[in-house]
């Protein structure tokens, strides 16, 4: 049988070490265990990657410890504006979502973005009518209300400042979340998930839900999720720069992943982090930050949660 895997981030730029309690340390793991057995059960049944990859997903969506679902940071105006992409390798099929609110798994509609219209992209409005043409649930704000999430706000608030959920002065981290995963039949898969940035503005979009920089996915190379200053992110245009590295240079996995992280990013002055697989099962996560919450497991019976480097 072909190896399976599974990887999972819960963003890159973690709390650093001395602000990190052991109480906090252990609820962050413990999210990951969960979102990492929710996704690597389905892998272990024959299932698919993709749903391997939403599964996991969903489980961080609906942990307030990460900036993604009910985790979402605060907007300038005080709303949630969320986005999420997903991809599978096999016919390079995608879906993704931008700027919605209300929806408890941005992930699942980018999903049905993918297998329910003739899209890819959806945002605002029309996403917003497309999730109630197919029958999601609509929740109020009180829902993504978090006491942390709403203090990094008024700091904030009224200000030009915006904050990647991760600036050392604060306490707090890229909360961006993702899954990667190759089920049984070689096919692979990637999910990422986000809420953004604390205090944006305009109608900002990362590069979470945008194919290509955010998140990726291709048989012949590799499936990628990123988490990261998105802006820097999507100029690099990071997870497709990590296939292009595959298929055109020859490099392996773990070569084409550094090349990106450990140099392209820092040299347009970005950072961040990202998981990858490949269609053999191999996993990458390099990041370049103090540490970045991650997760993964192998049918090889390689099995990790870790936070720092």
């Amino acid at each position: 049988m072909k190896t399976f895997s599974l990887a999972i981030h819960g963003g890159a730029g973690t709390l650093l070490k001395g602000q990190m309690t052991a109480e906090k340390e252990a609820a962050y793991k413990l999210s990951l265990q969960e979102s990492l057995d929710a996704g690597y059960s389905i892998l272990e049944k024959k299932g698919t990657s993709l749903d391997a990859v939403e599964a996991a997903v969903k489980v961080l969506e609906d942990s307030h410890l990460f900036n993604a679902g009910k985790g979402s940071v605060f907007t300038a105006e005080g709303t949630h504006e969320m986005d999420a992409a997903i991809m599978e390798g096999k016919e390079l099929k995608a879906g993704a979502v931008s700027l919605i609110t209300g929806i408890k798994n941005p992930v699942s509609l980018a999903r049905d973005v993918m297998e329910k219209s003739e899209h890819v992209f959806l945002a605002g409005e029309g996403a917003m009518k497309f999730a109630k043409e197919n029958n999601y649930d609509i929740v109020t704000s009180q829902y993504f209300y978090d006491e942390l999430r709403y203090r990094q706000w008024q700091d904030l608030k009224g200000s030009d400042a915006f904050q990647l959920d991760h600036s050392v002065k604060k306490d707090s981290k890229f909360g961006t979340v993702g899954a990667v995963a190759c089920d049984v039949f070689g096919t692979i898969a990637a999910a990422t998930s986000t809420g953004g940035m604390t205090n944006k503005k305009w109608g900002r979009v990362g590069d979470s839900p945008m194919i290509g920089a955010g998140n990726y996915a291709n048989n012949k190379t590799c499936a990628v999720s990123c988490t990261g200053s998105g802006e820097y992110f999507i100029r690099g245009v990071v997870a497709y720069d990590v296939s292009c590295l595959m298929e055109y240079k020859g490099l392996t996995l773990s070569e084409a992943a550094s090349e990106v992280i450990q140099n392209r990013v820092l040299k347009l002055g970005g950072d961040g982090g990202l998981i990858a697989v490949d269609a053999h099962g191999t996993i990458a996560m390099p990041f370049n930050t103090e540490g970045m919450y991650r997760a993964m497991k192998t049918s090889k019976g390689t099995s990790e949660v870790k936070i720092y480097k």
